[in-house]
């Protein structure tokens, strides 16, 4: 007989990716054939589904997919069905209620035990130790789980829990390992950077202290920071990412508004002047800096004053990258029980159509701003038309790509010089440079 079959769905952020490559190195570990997969399988094998239960879109795709999955075992096509991740950590005992059929319920936490059921015993890989889903010169690490913030729309403390770092000696030593094995691309990830080291020994950021740690080690080519949190900001991580080149000019930071009153019933903890003043400070100090910033349109409250602001802001701050999402009620939240979700669908959808084709507008022109400079680009992959990769400013899977023509054959995760030559939208188009 040949060994188990084993394969795992991972839905939702990078953070859930992480886990779910977690949980394939301890099957790796037992001996079980374990590989990711994008869409439902149907070779028999068993399947695990990391499921996401972040706002109600995502909620609703890890239900079709765990029904999807069901109905794939009862035609034969599948072994057992377990879930895992968010939506199960919330939703446990409502699951287990409504879908029976599930061979395991697993939640953010307790996924490990899915390797004994299934293969019978224990692994005995480090904690931290994965096998990668992505392409292996980049990859995503997490630092810290979970968030004590408790902004009034966001569910994820009610997800995740309390905010808890990693010890700086063991994200150290599981970054010099997948170095060694040919990873060099960093995408240092948490619900909330700014809080990495405050619930460790002395009580303050140690954000800083890593970065510079990582940024020491002999391979690291490139360190990316996302998703800090603007209250409470580790302004020390500045003169870090100013001193080290393998370090991205590059900061994820997610503003959510701007207008005074929204940020206050939004729970954000900062206002419209010092999110100016924490802006201003960052670009001072880490010159040519590209921040990637989260918006949110709709919130209970927001007037149309209160939009125009925002529109403003993004005139004026010109972020490089940006996102954006209308507010979508999520329950058990403070906003849910406090605030009247009372600004109608098509007026909250207007106003996200109006600032993202502000925002295209001003993404078109920064990239038009890079013709004619030669850049760092990573290379990705190889294609019939050349190679694509990627700058320093622009992280895998949500940024943009460099499109290069290129006869000479390129060394897939290596760094190039690239002469920019053009710009498509978003994207770049380059050579090789001399």
């Amino acid at each position: 007989m040949g060994k188990k079959k084993v394969s795992i769905l991972s839905l939702g952020c990078s953070k859930n990716l992480v886990d779910s490559e977690r949980l394939a190195r301890r099957f790796a570990d037992v001996n079980v054939n374990c590989s990711f997969v994008e869409e439902l399988p149907s070779d028999g094998s068993d399947l695990i589904i990391n499921t996401c239960g972040f706002i109600g879109d995502a909620k609703e795709e890890s239900i079709n997919m765990l029904l999807g999955a069901l109905q794939q075992k009862a035609d034969g096509k599948l072994g057992a069905v377990y879930a895992m991740g968010c939506l199960t950590e919330r939703y446990r005992s409502e699951l287990s209620e409504e879908i029976p059929e599930l061979d395991g319920l697993y939640g953010k936490f307790d996924w490990t035990g899915i390797v004994e059921k299934i293969a019978g015993n224990r692994d005995n890989a480090a904690p931290w130790q994965r096998e990668l889903s992505t392409l292996p010169h980049y990859t995503y690490l997490k630092i810290s789980e979970g968030c004590n913030r408790f902004c009034a729309f966001c569910a994820i403390p009610l997800i995740t829990g309390r905010h808890k770092s990693r010890p700086v000696e063991e994200i150290v030593e599981e970054v010099k390992e997948l170095v060694a094995k040919g990873t060099v691309e960093f995408n240092i990830i948490a619900q909330d950077l700014s809080s990495y080291g405050t619930d460790l020994e002395g009580g303050r950021s140690r954000l800083a202290e890593l970065l510079e740690q990582l940024a020491q080690i002999e391979g690291v080519k490139m360190l990316r920071l996302h998703y800090a949190y603007p209250s409470d900001f580790p302004y020390d991580i500045l003169p870090v990412m100013a001193k080290y080149p393998n370090i991205c000019k590059y900061l994820d930071i997610a503003l959510q508004h701007i207008d005074d009153t929204v940020l206050l019933n939004m729970r954000r903890h900062i206002d419209a002047k010092a999110t100016r003043q924490l802006l201003n400070r960052i670009r001072e100090e880490v010159p040519g800096i590209h921040i990637r910033t989260t918006l949110m349109v709709g919130f209970p409250g927001e007037t149309d004053e209160a939009f125009s602001n925002l529109m403003e802001f993004v005139k004026e701050q010109r972020f490089e990258r940006m996102g954006a999402f209308a507010y979508c009620e999520e329950e058990g939240t403070y906003a849910a029980r406090n605030l009247d979700d009372n600004i109608p669908a098509e007026v909250k959808q207007k106003r996200l159509d109006a600032l993202m084709a502000l925002q295209q507008e001003i993404a078109f022109e920064t990239a038009e701003a890079k013709v004619g400079m030669t850049l760092p680009v990573i290379i990705d992959e190889c294609t019939d038309e050349g190679y694509t990769g990627r700058t320093e400013y622009d992280s895998p899977e949500v940024d943009c790509n460099v499109y290069i023509s290129n006869d000479k054959p390129l060394e897939i995760g290596k760094i190039y010089n690239v002469k920019i030559t053009g710009s498509e939208g978003f994207d770049l188009l380059g050579t090789l440079a001399e």
